[in-house]
C-alpha cells in the first residue's frame, strides 16, 4: 500500500477523526503521513466508556486521558505516535499501556508529561524525522540532527547501511571513533572483529542493514585520543525515532541486537546480555529478535584465552541468525 497523506485539523478530536477513518480502511501507522490543517472539527473517533456506541473504538479510558494531554503538546510527530499506539491497542494489545518498558508507551508518557509540564523534557530527534519515509530520506534528514547534545562534539551522524530490502538487521551502541571519522557503522576494530564473524558463519555483509542505536560519537578526550562512553538513556530515547523509523522502512524479518545497550533498547531495560543472549523471540520490529555480544566485547578480553570464548559466543549466535 502508498503512503496515504492525511490532512486534519491539528487538535485532538481532528486527529479523532482522521484516525477513525484509518481504523475503518485498516491502513497500519506505517502507511499514514499526517499532515496539519486548519480545517473545521470533526466527528470524535473514541467514544466515552460509558457511553452507548455504534461502531466506535473502545480503548481504555487512560489512553483517552493520555492522549488528550499528548495532543497538546509541541511535538509535531505527536500524532505518529498516537496513532501507532492506538493502532496497536486495538490489533495488537488492549492492555498495552500497563507495559511501562515498551518504548511506544514511553514516548507516548513523554508526550504527555510534555504538556502537563509545560515544557519538554529535551528536545530528542521525534521533530526531525520525516513520517513515512525510506532510508534515503532518512539518512539525509538525521545529518543534521540537533536532537542531544552529542552532536556539538562528534564528526558527522553516523546512519546506518545497507540495502532497503534487507531481510536481517543488526544494531549496535554508538558509532566509535572510526565510524565517527569515516562516517559508517562497523569500520574500526569491533567492525574487524565483526566482518570476521560474519564471514565465518557465511553472513554477506553487503546483503545486512547494519546500524546504531544511538548515531553520534559519545566521548571523552584525553590528550589525542578519543575514549568511548556509553550513552546515557536519555541520548538512547531522544535518538530513538531514528531506529525506529529505520526499522519501519526495511521491515525486518530478523533483528539481532549487538550488545546490552542495543538489547536492552529493544527488550527492554532487564535484559541481560550474558544470560539472555542467543535466543529467538518476537518483538514489535521483528517476528524473530535476538541478541548476542557486541564485538567490541572480544576485544576487551583480559587475555587471549577470553577473547577466544567471547569471540565463540558471538560467532554461535550469529550462526543461529544465519540458519533461521
Amino acid at each position: 500500500m502508498s503512503v496515504r497523506a492525511v490532512e486534519f485539523e491539528p487538535t485532538f478530536e481532528g486527529w479523532q477523526a482522521a484516525a477513525r477513518a484509518l481504523l475503518r480502511e485498516g491502513v497500519p501507522p506505517a502507511d499514514v503521513r499526517w499532515r496539519e490543517t486548519a480545517s473545521g472539527a470533526q466527528p470524535s473517533l473514541i467514544a466515552d466508556a460509558t457511553a452507548p456506541s455504534s461502531g466506535a473504538v473502545r480503548v481504555p479510558r487512560r489512553f483517552l486521558d493520555l492522549a488528550r494531554r499528548a495532543a497538546a503538546a509541541p511535538d509535531p510527530a505527536r500524532w505518529q505516535i498516537l496513532y501507532e499506539t492506538l493502532w496497536r491497542l486495538v490489533h495488537e494489545n488492549h492492555d498495552l499501556l500497563n507495559d511501562a518498558r515498551d518504548p511506544g508507551v514511553r514516548r507516548l508518557s513523554a508526550l504527555a508529561k510534555q504538556e502537563s509540564e509545560g515544557e519538554p523534557e529535551g528536545e530528542g530527534a521525534a521533530r526531525l524525522v520525516p513520517a513515512g519515509a525510506g532510508l534515503a530520506e532518512l539518512r539525509g534528514a538525521a545529518a543534521s540532527c540537533t536532537g542531544c547534545d552529542l552532536y556539538r562534539h562528534a564528526t558527522q551522524t553516523v546512519f546506518g547501511r545497507g540495502p532497503a530490502d534487507a531481510r536481517i538487521v543488526l544494531v549496535g551502541e554508538q558509532p566509535g571513533d572510526q565510524e565517527d571519522l569515516k562516517g559508517a557503522p562497523f569500520v574500526g576494530p569491533a567492525g574487524e572483529v565483526f566482518d570476521r564473524a560474519l564471514a565465518d558463519v557465511g553472513l554477506e555483509r553487503e546483503r545486512l542493514y547494519v546500524t546504531n542505536a544511538v548515531k553520534h560519537f559519545k566521548f571523552e578526550e584525553r590528550g589525542k585520543r578519543r575514549i568511548h562512553q556509553t550513552p546515557r538513556a536519555n541520548e538512547l530515547a531522544a535518538c530513538r525515532p531514528w531506529l525506529d523509523a529505520e526499522l519501519a522502512a526495511i521491515k525486518p524479518e530478523i533483528l539481532v541486537c549487538l550488545g546490552a545497550t542495543a538489547a536492552r533498547a529493544i527488550f527492554g531495560a532487564g535484559f541481560r546480555i550474558m544470560k539472555d543472549r542467543g535466543r529467538f523471540a518476537a518483538t514489535r520490529w521483528a517476528p524473530r529478535t535476538i541478541a548476542t555480544l557486541h564485538p567490541s566485547a572480544v576485544l576487551r578480553g583480559e587475555d587471549p584465552a577470553q577473547e577466544a570464548k567471547l569471540y565463540q559466543m558471538l560467532v554461535e549466535d550469529l550462526r543461529l541468525v544465519a540458519t533461521a
